[in-house]
């Protein structure tokens, strides 16, 4: 049990009701809980929210902190502001968490949530991942965000609060139906008489979720079984992958996709299904970053080099977000990946048996227009090209959710 734990609190109900409820629970067992509001400023009254959260939580005897996000996109530049919101969110907190060294932060999702994150993934055609149960617990920069309330209602939340008088804010925005949450929200009134009530339609995320965990537990097999890692790229036996189940097949592209490119959320599914049968083909396909080419049966999922034509950073810092170089003299050199022409001044590229597609989006290091060394075309010269992430993180990461 962690001396100190976060609770994230934002005013709503189901926040609220988390910290007192926290409070309760282990007010005698000598934990420290600590409160978090984010204030995302994208409302006028979110600093008396805010405020309000602090007011209570110092009735409870509980350290409260409110953390702004500051760095918010403009008008212009807001896209798809929930989801960056959302992600705003997360970073603020685990910053927070790292900070003041608390390990574990809970996050008050509820059954509703489950319930209505599994209708809007239906709309969408979602697979099993798509459709499981909001994980009980992640890890996110070494904290542990967890999620308690993933079996109560929302309902019930409120009910708690009231018996212990407690105060709580709505939030304006759950009535606009601009957003898609607030619109499957309401419909659930009309599928709760057909049986279709938030308490099953969790219980049916939890049932997806045991067997995205199963379909995990076989990717990683077959994985072990026909895959390696070798220079940045994932290699598989493309023979094996033609016999592997359709969603064995598309869960290992997948994984392999993201963990090629770095992406946090995995390509759209019908493109997938298009990358999965050209691989089975033989073929070649593009997407989410990634090239995806097989030579000799066995097929390369390495990185495009598009995305990273003009990446540059200096010897020693992070390329790409996955490569270091280390070697020789540092001034007036810089790391850029290798692209066709620099792979044309490594002679004795074709002895590495790594096609040239794949040598294109590795670092190299360069002096202006000069070559000076390409460590994974066979053209060292004194340098060396190391990944980040070791081959092991590949095979833990089909497990991770």
């Amino acid at each position: 049990m962690p001396t100190r734990l976060g609770v994230a609190v934002s005013g709503g109900g189901n926040s609220m009701a988390l910290m007192y409820a926290l409070h309760e629970c282990f007010a005698d067992l000598g934990v420290e809980i600590c409160v978090a509001t984010v204030d995302h400023g994208l409302r006028a009254s979110s600093g008396e929210e805010a405020q309000m959260v602090a007011d209570v939580a110092a009735k409870l005897g509980l350290a409260h902190d409110i953390l702004q996000w500051v760095d918010r996109p403009s008008a212009q530049q807001a896209g798809n502001l929930q989801e960056q919101a959302r992600n705003a969110r997360y970073t603020l907190l685990t910053a927070w968490a790292q900070l003041n060294d608390i390990p574990v932060v809970a996050l008050g999702h509820t059954a509703d949530d489950q319930a209505e994150t599994l209708l809007m993934r239906l709309g969408r055609s979602s697979g099993v991942s798509g459709l499981a149960a909001m994980p009980r617990s992640r890890a996110i920069e070494g904290i542990t965000l967890l999620r308690p309330l993933l079996e109560v209602t929302r309902e019930e939340l409120r009910g708690y609060l009231r018996e212990r008088g407690g105060q709580w804010v709505e939030d304006p925005s759950n009535e606009d139906l601009r957003f898609e949450r607030v619109r499957v929200r309401q419909a659930m009134d009309a599928l709760a008489p057909l049986g279709l009530t938030v308490q099953r339609l969790a219980a049916v995320a939890r049932n997806m979720g045991a067997a995205r965990e199963a379909l995990d537990w076989y990717t990683f097999l077959a994985a072990r079984d026909m895959a390696e890692v070798r220079d940045g790229a994932i290699v598989i036996d493309q023979r094996q992958f033609r016999t592997l189940p359709d969603e064995i097949a598309h869960r290992l592209l997948v994984r392999s996709v993201q963990w090629v490119s770095g992406a946090v959320h995995p390509p759209r599914r019908e493109p997938m299904v298009q990358a999965r049968e050209a691989v089975r083909r033989g073929g070649s396909f593009t997407l989410g970053g990634c090239r995806m080419i097989t030579r000799k049966q066995r097929t390369w999922v390495c990185r495009e080099y598009n995305p990273v034509a003009d990446e540059m950073t200096r010897p020693g810092r992070l390329w790409d977000g996955r490569w270091r170089v280390f070697g020789g003299e540092v001034k007036d050199h810089e790391v850029r990946a290798l692209g066709s022409d620099g792979l044309q001044h490594c002679p004795d590229w074709r002895s590495a048996e790594v096609p040239g597609e794949v040598l294109h989006a590795t670092p190299a290091v360069w002096r202006g227009g000069e070559l000076v060394a390409a460590p994974l075309a066979g053209f060292g010269n004194g340098w060396s090209a190391e990944l980040v992430q070791n081959s092991e993180e590949f095979f833990t990461a089909l497990l991770s959710h």
